[in-house]
């Protein structure tokens, strides 16, 4: 894919591999492009699902830096020790198994960029020497004395509120403010519903051509569901289902009962994972006084902190409904009559 002609054209225009044209997206590409030329760190907050791995590469190849090497490291996905050699390197001997040197990812990523998704997953140690990185330029390599200096772009992401990891002390406030130099959010599909149509016939086409099928029309009920349920798996749960469509239908038409009982509203939805400072510092509450352990003595932090967090929940859920108090409810797994004595329970006038 080329990216030369992305700088000329419509600063609202889709990026490469990026469906959309809602005007959340549109701000995504906008700043998207603006950032790129720089050389500044990007942090790319959004829920799983949302697209930020396809950001990461836009600002690459957008940069001066599409030349060079793009590197990719999932942080969630490793221990701290074995996270630690695979982005720093380490030398032979440094522990059991090391029989030769490695080079690590940042120097993979020399002149270029490196993309740490899910950085929430780092752990204090890491970040110490992550910090250095952003701020000297060089670290050393596991069990070895040399400094090793890269000039690499850093691009980190997340799918929790950070600043929420900082205040619970688990996310170091100083790096939080060195990779938040540009951040960008991306959207979840349910804040973009005007954009559905565009990625089903997106997925579709591409389904079509790998299965060999022949899906291509869609039935005006399916597109409803679609677009009325509310994604917490965002566009890879759409791709999913658009996937599981093709292959199962037996005609050329994608069809509401070739959806997901959680689509059609026949099943409990899930409900998407909230990103809140205020729940992940009361999750984190809970933890350190140890509720969850809590003798009859306790019992009283835990119900006062459960309900906080509870009512917390409902605001942000009511939020994201518009105040509809029925859909409010299917979301968060109970009936109407419940919600309202919540509501009424503690205050809430939405």
């Amino acid at each position: 894919m080329a990216y030369s002609s992305y700088y000329r054209e419509d600063p609202d225009a889709p990026l490469p591999n990026l469906i959309g044209t809602s005007d959340a997206m549109k701000a995504v590409y906008r700043m998207t492009r603006r950032v790129a030329r720089s050389n500044a760190s990007v942090l790319l907050l959004g829920e799983t699902g949302t697209g930020k791995e396809l950001i990461a590469k836009a600002i690459h190849h957008l940069s001066p830096r599409g030349s060079g090497p793009f590197v990719r490291v999932n942080c969630g996905a490793l221990s701290e020790s074995l996270l630690e050699s695979e982005l720093f390197g380490h030398v032979r001997g440094s522990f059991t198994g090391a029989i030769s040197n490695r080079t690590g990812r940042f120097e993979a990523a020399h002149t270029g960029t490196i993309f740490l998704d899910e950085i929430n997953s780092t752990t204090p140690k890491l970040q110490v020497k992550l910090l250095r990185v952003l701020q000297e330029r060089e670290f050393e390599r596991v069990g070895d004395t040399q400094t090793i200096h890269v000039d690499t772009r850093l691009i980190a992401a997340s799918n929790t509120e950070l600043m929420a990891e900082v205040e619970a002390r688990r996310f170091r406030e100083d790096l939080y403010y060195r990779l938040n130099v540009v951040p960008i959010h991306l959207p979840p599909l349910r804040q973009r519903r005007e954009d559905v149509p565009q990625l089903v016939a997106h997925f579709l086409e591409y389904y079509n051509e790998t299965n060999d099928r022949y899906v291509v029309h869609i039935e005006p009920a399916a597109m409803e569901a679609l677009q009325a349920y509310d994604w917490p798996g965002n566009v890879r749960e759409l791709q999913n289902y658009v996937e599981r469509a093709v292959v199962m239908a037996e005609g050329d038409e994608l069809t509401r009962e070739l959806l997901p009982d959680v689509v059609l509203g026949r099943s409990p939805p899930r409900v998407s994972r909230i990103r809140s400072v205020d729940l992940e510092t009361l999750a984190y509450e809970l933890v350190q006084h140890g509720v969850q352990k809590a003798g009859p003595q306790e019992d009283g932090l835990y119900t006062k902190i459960v309900n906080r967090v509870e009512r917390e929940l409902i605001v942000q859920v009511m939020h994201e409904c518009n105040n509809i108090q029925i859909k409010a409810a299917a979301r968060l797994g109970i009936n109407r009559n419940t919600l309202r004595k919540k509501l009424q329970e503690y205050h809430l006038d939405l």
